[in-house]
């Protein structure tokens, strides 16, 4: 597939296609170019992927920036709108007697959490956090966080059954299933990644994601700057 460029879209941002058509909103194969019933959209995003994708384009620094606004910035870059945001977090791992860091940490997490639960258009789903000790270092994973977007995007046809296109900010395979089923009921899956195919970097996409979704476009720093830091804040 060759990289093509959208108008509205960053000049920094690549979005692949398989078939090329100025109108984002056609089918494939549609020679109609037929709209979808609707132009609304619901975003789902990994915040464990975003956080580490964040801090690499930062360079070792997390780079804050409004999630909401970052959602509703590459919906339009769709031509479409954000009807609605699924978070998917785990709060910091706790020990069963959590030393200071720990607890500082899971205070910070909570405010972050009530204020932007404050906002009705965001929805906040949450796994846990599992510590596990490689080689005398220890390595935090999210557990169950996959498990329930997956989950949500299943009831998509029945909750929202307007929604024709739905984005997916995320790079892991278990979504594959998820994305082929969506097809049955004629919802489409536009994908925001990340990947180097140098391999220098611990970045890498499912092939089998990538090949299985209608669109899917690379993520860029330009993205997480244009989304500027109010009072709302992500990592």
């Amino acid at each position: 597939m060759e990289p093509i460029m959208n108008d509205n879209d960053n000049l920094n941002s690549k979005i692949y296609k398989e078939n090329i058509n100025d109108n984002v909103n056609m089918i494939p194969g549609d020679p109609y170019g037929s709209p979808d019933e609707s132009f609304k959209t619901l975003v789902f995003l990994d915040a464990g992927f975003l956080s580490k994708l964040s801090n690499y384009f930062g360079k070792g620094n997390y780079i804050s920036y409004n999630i909401i606004k970052f959602a509703e910035n590459l919906s339009k870059k769709q031509n479409l709108i954000c009807e609605h945001i699924f978070y998917y977090t785990a709060p910091p791992f706790q020990s069963e007697k959590p030393i200071i860091e720990e607890s500082n940490k899971y205070r910070k997490y909570e405010k972050f959490i009530k204020k932007i639960s404050e906002n009705k258009i965001i929805s906040i789903r949450e796994g846990r956090c599992q510590r596990l000790k490689i080689n005398n270092k220890f390595i935090y994973k999210q557990k169950g966080v996959d498990t329930l977007m997956t989950i949500d995007l299943m009831s998509c046809p029945l909750k929202y059954p307007k929604i024709k296109k739905i984005i997916l900010i995320a790079s892991d395979s278990d979504f594959v299933p998820a994305v082929e089923s969506l097809k049955e009921f004629g919802v489409m899956i536009i994908l925001y990644t990340y990947y180097e195919k140098e391999r220098t970097t611990n970045f890498s996409t499912s092939n089998e994601l990538i090949k299985s979704v209608y669109k899917y476009v690379l993520l860029t720093k330009e993205d997480f700057y244009n989304a500027p830091l109010n009072k709302i804040s992500g990592e």
